[in-house]
Parts: C-alpha cells; structure tokens; sequence
C-alpha cells in the first residue's frame, strides 16, 4: 500500500509544481484610479505562490518612485491546477485593503478577484515580456 501512494504523492507534487511554473514571472497591473500601473513579480514562497511589487508607472509609462517597491502584495496563494490559484490574499496599497483572493491564468492574462466582507473587485494583469 506505502509503495503504491509513494508514487501517487511524487505526482501531485510535480503537477502542483508545473501549475505553479506557468504564474512565475512578472505581470502589469491593472491601473489604479490614478492611472498608475505596478509590475509584479511572482515566486514560490514555501511551497505557495507571492507576488510582489517591483516597478510602478504613472499613467504617461514613466517609471515613478513608490514606497511599496519591494513589499509582498500578493501571497499565500495555492495552487488549484488547472492554472488557478486561491486561498490567498492581495494587498491593494492604494486603498490600504487586504482581500481574499483568486487568481486564473489565462493565456498572458491574470483574473485576479479579491473580496473583503461582501465587496468584490476583479481586474486583469497582463504578462510583462
């Protein structure tokens, strides 16, 4: 029976790991209701999925200052398969909010969807070359 689920366990592993693999990388934002777009990087933090902010743009692509650069605005996110990932939060600096979230890949786009209480945001961020 331990010889059978070994395998089992191995394959789950590596499936989880190739989901994970398709969301690494950098993805833009959607504009705040400045106009401002941040780029994300997301990494494998502990066996989940975080992302976090590494450049931001005002609305004219110019590169802008921000004190969040660095700082982890997506993590805990676990992956589904299928490329969709849940159970993690997203950190929306502008507003200071924390949301539930979820997240599906879908070619080069990312639907994020985040909810705190019974408000709901839901955006896409498109894949950085």
């Amino acid at each position: 029976m331990m010889m059978k689920l070994i395998p089992a366990c191995a394959a789950l592993i590596v499936s989880a790991a190739a989901a994970q693999a398709d969301l690494i990388g950098v993805f833009q934002t959607a504009p705040n209701d400045d106009g401002n777009v941040g780029h994300v990087e997301f990494y494998d933090c502990g066996g989940l999925t975080c992302g976090k902010l590494i450049r931001s743009y005002n609305s004219s692509g110019q590169a802008i200052e921000s004190a969040n650069i660095g700082k982890n605005i997506v993590w805990d996110m676990a992956t589904n398969g299928e490329n969709s990932w849940s159970k993690g939060r997203i950190w929306d600096p502008g507003a200071d909010k924390t949301y539930r979230s979820k997240m599906k890949l879908e070619g080069t786009t990312l639907k994020v969807s985040g909810c705190v209480g019974p408000i709901c945001r839901a955006n896409s961020w498109v894949r950085v070359k």
